[in-house]
């Protein structure tokens, strides 16, 4: 089933808009920011390339005036902060936004269209065209913003006429869509010739994916030319051409030098002529079988009429890698024969694209997206690639690397329970990271290389486990199930992934396999293939406990029918539950004698994100399933009270694919769910969820875990890093207090500093103390605060304007100067000083604070104490 995202966006801001305020609870940004995230799209200023814009694949458009020293984030009051591409008008300083990604990878999420801010990002406005999903190109007319062009390249994995070529002469208001290829054709290039605006070359792309395999070529792919500002197009790359045809054609980058010479990079999956004495590849190294020819360049210097190939040999496989994910070329404007070509490592030619180089060695990630080549200068480039923004003023010598973003796509976090516990994560491209909790954008995360077994850090990041008797021992690793057990202090490692038996058919492991520490026993793991396996020993050896929970193998490139999720219930050792990928869910009373399936009443075929035994009932187990493999943005939550023989939806309000289901550990009715547009809460065990992200953009959310001894969520997101919030209040909301006309919580006091209202150096802001009062109202309406000292004299005043729910007032701890005088007279104890900031701050004592609607009074105490 598919939906319209951006309606959906709406109909779900409505419904949670009844739900009670909780704006009060702020999240934090703890990154880090030491890794980056997917660069898709770049705009730089040609007249002042130290302004440019960064388009991340989720973590939305990023901006910069000072080469990248720091940068704004543009987009978080948009609906979606999903980049396929960014064009810039600078003399208006427009900005459109195509939204979706368009790599076409397991994680490029959907977008809603074309977006469009008008105030270099404050507002956003929606152009339209929501089921194009990804797009890949907008070309604004330089002579007429009005006239806009959008490559539109479709559905991920799903067939849809909503792709191709769409234009409008309005500025939007309305499209036409000029070119249509077929329902599994989209555009994923286009280039405008800079000698005459009106001549454009698009690139087609047909390409077929599914969970289980992705068929990224096809005979409809090609190059199309327009004369006319994209009114009409015309197949320039004929059998007769010169430039490859057929089923064997993928992705195809363009760069239109002029109207006449423009070069083009094909992905050709045809089969290259194998030498003798070329051993075969290892079909786990990349998606594809990698014997086929790969990255070609061809040149036409007749406005596409005809095409010649200009690389001599084949560009290896290390350096290029897949072309579904690349196909991008640069050239120099100064310098036809100089070309850029991003694969896993940025490409150069200086010969017209005959022989290449690698320049990307030095300080710069792999995978490369997008190159500008700066025009008045061709040894200045900036590239985008899948760890943030390089730039280099000697062509690739030496590069300056610009990661202070908190753009990390994150698939996993965990933490661990030392005093100042630490947060871990695995992350898409960027490894296993660690790093402590009370960092705000950290740059001091360790990456787990600095260790000895730097060979994790390789590939993607995955779970985590740590041992709760001793977090030194550390279960992780990446992609396909290659776990490994750390020992950090003794810096020491050991691969513990089960492996297939002689006889027996290859074991299957899904892209993030499952891996779970036992709560009874920290000796006991569990990890997921197509079977349920068990280790008594931390992973030295492994057993089978259960039969191929999948439906089985099926035949494709992308490894499928595999267990995606592992829960154990904390009440009974034995009691297990497992998802899988193609939607089924079974249980084990038995710790794997026997297994029941329980999913037949569910949704049949979707991917099971999430199964979770609850802690607070034996019986009670929580599951959610996603669609987005299936182009389907419903919302899947279900919830059941007797081992999953009978299911209830809760999915009520959301209208987001699933990725986690959270319960808190100390309210059974406190319930967090994370999707692919934001975190979600439930005060009432599912009954209706709202909108809980106050201080975080609409951005996808892969994991969730609470630290509860500080009663902290940890959020992990897949574009925007990792985010902290304090919960307790929260936890606190129980049906009786939600019941009741205003509640005031419980006040954590101070500790008395000598610092308050100095600085610790003159560079650094005042310390100003707050003390934050918390209550709930059950209704919008005035309530009066109160705070008095043991000698019942009011000290401090506010009538607060309460909304429904959770509010906040934050008191300053101050007392006017007569104030100070007077308990200065009462009490020559007290010494109330003024301090370097001209006020006066209340003394060592015991204080009340009472909150006041109408008739009903409620008190708290809180103390100020000594410093230690």
């Amino acid at each position: 089933m598919k939906k319209c995202f951006w309606l959906l966006f709406i109909v779900f801001q409505s419904i949670s808009a009844q739900n009670i305020a909780l704006d009060a609870v702020e999240f934090q940004s703890i990154g880090p920011t030491i890794m980056s995230g997917r660069i898709v799209d770049l705009a730089v200023n040609p007249q002042n390339p130290a302004e440019f814009y960064a388009a991340y694949a989720s973590g939305g458009l990023w901006y910069t005036k000072n080469n990248g020293t720091s940068f704004t984030p543009m987009m978080d009051a948009a609906p979606t902060l999903n980049c396929g591409s960014v064009t810039v008008d600078w003399n208006s300083d427009t900005i459109w936004v195509g939204t979706g990604e368009v790599n076409s990878s397991r994680s490029s999420y959907s977008g809603i269209g074309v977006l469009k801010s008008s105030d270099k990002g404050k507002t956003w406005q929606s152009l339209g065209l929501p089921e194009s999903h990804h797009i890949s190109r907008i070309v604004v007319n330089p002579k007429n913003n009005n006239e806009i062009i959008v490559g539109v390249l479709g559905h991920l994995y799903s067939k849809n006429n909503e792709r191709g070529i769409y234009k409008s002469i309005d500025g939007g208001k309305t499209w036409s869509q000029p070119l249509f290829v077929n329902d599994e054709t989209g555009i994923i290039d286009i280039s405008i010739s800079p000698t005459d605006s009106n001549v454009l070359f698009a690139a087609a792309w047909q390409k077929d994916r599914k969970a289980w395999n992705f068929k990224g070529n096809g005979a409809e792919s090609g190059i199309y030319k327009s004369t006319d500002f994209g009114s009409t197009w015309q197949l320039v790359s004929t059998p007769n051409s010169g430039f490859p045809t057929g089923e064997s054609i993928g992705r195809i980058g363009l760069f239109a030098c002029n109207s006449n010479s423009v070069y083009a990079i094909v992905d050709n999956q045809n089969k290259r002529p194998s030498a003798k004495n070329e051993q075969p590849k290892d079909a786990n190294a990349a998606l594809f079988e990698t014997e086929v020819i790969g990255c070609e360049i061809y040149q036409s210097n007749d406005g596409g009429t005809s095409w010649t190939k200009k690389n001599k040999t084949f560009i290896d496989d290390m350096y290029y890698s897949y072309g579904y994910y690349f196909a991008n070329i640069t050239v120099d404007s100064q310098n036809n024969n100089r070309l850029y070509i991003g694969g896993v490592e940025l490409l150069f030619s200086e010969d017209g694209g005959a022989t290449f180089k690698s320049i990307s060695k030095e300080n710069v990630h792999a995978d490369h997206h997008v190159t500008w080549v700066n025009p008045k200068n061709p040894n200045h480039i900036i590239n985008g690639n899948d760890g943030g923004v390089n730039i280099s003023y000697d062509n690739g010598e030496h590069w300056i690397k610009c990661n202070n973003q908190a753009v990390g796509q994150f698939y996993a976090v965990n933490v661990d329970y030392k005093e100042n516990y630490n947060v871990y994560g695995g992350l898409q491209d960027n490894g296993v990271w660690v790093g402590p909790n009370n960092y705000v954008h950290s740059t001091a995360w360790q990456q787990q290389g600095k260790y000895p077994f730097q060979e994790i850090l390789g590939g993607d990041g995955m779970q985590v486990q740590i041992d709760s008797r001793n977090p030194n021992i550390v279960y992780t690793g990446f992609q396909f199930g290659n776990y490994y057990r750390f020992d950090l202090q003794n810096e020491k490692s050991e691969a513990i992934t089960p492996q297939s038996g002689k006889d027996e058919e290859k074991l299957r492991f899904n892209w993030q396999t499952p891996i779970l520490l036992s709560s009874h026993n920290q000796d006991i793991l569990y990890l997921g293939s197509n079977f349920l396996h068990r280790s008594m020993d931390q992973g030295k050896t492994w057993e089978k406990i259960s039969p191929d929970l999948t439906n089985g193998k099926v035949e494709g490139n992308v490894a499928y029918g595999t267990i995606t999720t592992i829960s154990e219930s904390k009440f009974q050792f034995g009691v297990l539950y497992a998802g899988t990928d193609d939607g089924k869910i079974h249980v084990s009373k038995d710790g794997g004698v026997s297994w029941q399936l329980i999913s037949e009443s569910l949704p049949q075929g979707l991917w099971v994100s999430r199964v979770v035994a609850s802690s607070h009932i034996k019986e009670r187990v929580y599951v959610t399933l996603n669609g987005y493999r299936n182009d389907d943005f419903t919302t899947y939550v279900y919830v059941s009270e007797d081992y999953g023989v009978t299911w209830k939806s809760i999915s009520n309000g959301s209208n987001h694919p699933v990725n986690v289901i959270l319960e808190d550990k100390a309210n059974e009715n406190l319930l967090f769910l994370g999707t692919d547009n934001n975190l979600f809460v439930s005060t009432d065990r599912g009954t209706s969820w709202q909108d809980f992200s106050n201080g975080m953009p609409n951005v996808a959310v892969h994991d969730l875990v609470i630290q509860t001894k500080a009663n902290e969520l940890i959020v992990g997101t897949h574009g925007r890093s990792i985010y902290k919030v304090s919960i307790a209040k929260l936890q606190e909301l129980t049906p009786k207090i939600a019941e009741k006309s205003v509640h005031l919580f419980k006040i954590d006091g101070k500790e008395k500093s000598k610092i308050w209202g100095d600085k610790y150096s003159s560079w650094e802001k005042t310390i100003e103390p707050k003390l934050a009062i918390w209550f709930y109202s059950n209704a919008e309406k005035e309530v009066v605060l109160t705070v008095e000292n043991d000698k019942k004299i009011v000290l401090f005043t506010q009538k607060v304007a309460a909304k429904k729910g959770l509010n906040k007032v934050d008191y300053d701890l101050t007392l006017s100067k007569k104030e100070a005088e007077n308990w200065n007279k009462r009490d020559k104890n007290a010494a109330i000083k003024e301090a370097k900031n001209q006020l006066y701050y209340l003394p060592i004592a015991k204080y009340n604070v009472t909150l006041q609607s109408g008739e009903i009074k409620e008190t708290q105490e809180f103390e100020i104490t000594k410093s230690e």
